[in-house]
C-alpha cells in the first residue's frame, strides 16, 4: 500500500483507552489546526467501535467547537445513546487539552430494503484526462510559501482531479459550483467502516471552497479566515473508496461571514452520499 494511504488508515486506528474512549493522532496537512475530515473520520471510527450488534452508518451530524491542536492528541468519548431494534444511536465528543473541540452524533441502520429513487447524475467529463490536484500544486511549488511547501506537496492518501479548477494564486470569479473525482491511491480492505471513514475524511475536502468561487477568494490569502462549523452526511448505497467517486458540489448561500455548501457523491449512475456544511469565511480587517 502507498505510504500516504498506509498513514491515514493508521491515523483512523485509534488507541483505545478503556470502555468508550480511544485516542488518536494528527496527519499534518500544513496548518496549525487538525484537518475537520481527520476529526470527522476519527470520531466515526470511535463510533463503530462501540458497536456489538451489525450495523452500518446512514447519518451523522457534527459541529465543529475549537479549532484542533495539531501538536496534541485527541480523545473520543462516546457516548452509547441508543441499541434499538432497527437503529442503533451514537454520541461523540473529540477533546483536547482537556476541552470538547468538536461534537456529532451519528445513527447506524440495520441492512434493510424499501423503495427506491435518486436524483440523476450531471453529464460532466470522466477523470481521464483530467489533471490531478497535486500535479498542478507541484506544477507552481515555487510560488507556493516555502513552510508551506513540504506538506503542500506531498504525496497524498486520494487523488482528486479537478473538472473546472481555479488558480488559487489569481481566482477568478466563477459560479458557485464544481466537481471533483476522487479516489483512494491504492486497494482497500473490504470493510463498509473503512470506506464510510474514508469518505468522510474526504469530504471536506473542497466543500467550502465552493462558496469562494464567485467572489474570487482564495484559500491562501492571508487576509482570510476559513474554517469548518459545522458537517452533516448522509449515506443512501454501499461504495468503495479505492474507486472513481464524483463530488458535486454546490454553494446556494454565503451570508453573515459563513458560506454554506451541499454535495452530492456518485459511483458510477449511483448517489451514494450527500454532504452540507457551513463554514466561516471571514476578510479580516486589514491594518
Amino acid at each position: 500500500m502507498r505510504p500516504a494511504l498506509e498513514s491515514l488508515l493508521g491515523t483512523l486506528d485509534l488507541e483505545y483507552i478503556e470502555e468508550n474512549i480511544f485516542r488518536g493522532t494528527n496527519r499534518n496537512l500544513g496548518s496549525k489546526r487538525v484537518f475537520g475530515g481527520q476529526v470527522l473520520a476519527q470520531a466515526l471510527v470511535a463510533a463503530y467501535r462501540t458497536l456489538e450488534i451489525e450495523r452500518v452508518l446512514h447519518s451523522l451530524h457534527a459541529y465543529f467547537i475549537l479549532p484542533g491542536d495539531i501538536e496534541a492528541p485527541l480523545v473520543y468519548d462516546v457516548d452509547r445513546i441508543r441499541d434499538g431494534g432497527s437503529f442503533t444511536t451514537r454520541r461523540v465528543r473529540a477533546i483536547q487539552h482537556g476541552a470538547p473541540i468538536f461534537n456529532m452524533s451519528a445513527s447506524f441502520q440495520r441492512i434493510e430494503t424499501g423503495k427506491e429513487h435518486q436524483t440523476i447524475r450531471p453529464d460532466l467529463p470522466g477523470p481521464d484526462g483530467l489533471t490531478s490536484e497535486i500535479e498542478m500544486i507541484r506544477a507552481v511549488e515555487d510560488r507556493i510559501p516555502e513552510h508551506l511547501r513540504a506538506p503542500y506537496t506531498q504525496d497524498r492518501p486520494f487523488e482528486f482531479r479537478p473538472v473546472d479548477p481555479v488558480d488559487p494564486f489569481g481566482p477568478e470569479e466563477r459560479g458557485p459550483s464544481h466537481a471533483i473525482w476522487f479516489r483512494a491511491v491504492d486497494r482497500l480492505p473490504d470493510n463498509p467502516a473503512v470506506h464510510q471513514s474514508l469518505l468522510a475524511y474526504a469530504s471536506d475536502h473542497g466543500l467550502l471552497l465552493t462558496a469562494l468561487r464567485p467572489h474570487s477568494l482564495s484559500f491562501i490569502q492571508p487576509d482570510l479566515q476559513l474554517a469548518s462549523l459545522d458537517h452533516a452526511m448522509w449515506f443512501h448505497h454501499p461504495f468503495r473508496a479505492d474507486e472513481w467517486l464524483l463530488y458535486v458540489l454546490d454553494s446556494p448561500s454565503a451570508s453573515g461571514g459563513r458560506g454554506f455548501t451541499r454535495g452530492a457523491v456518485y459511483q458510477g449512475n449511483t448517489l451514494v452520499a450527500s454532504v452540507a456544511q457551513e463554514g466561516l469565511m471571514r476578510l479580516r480587517e486589514k491594518r
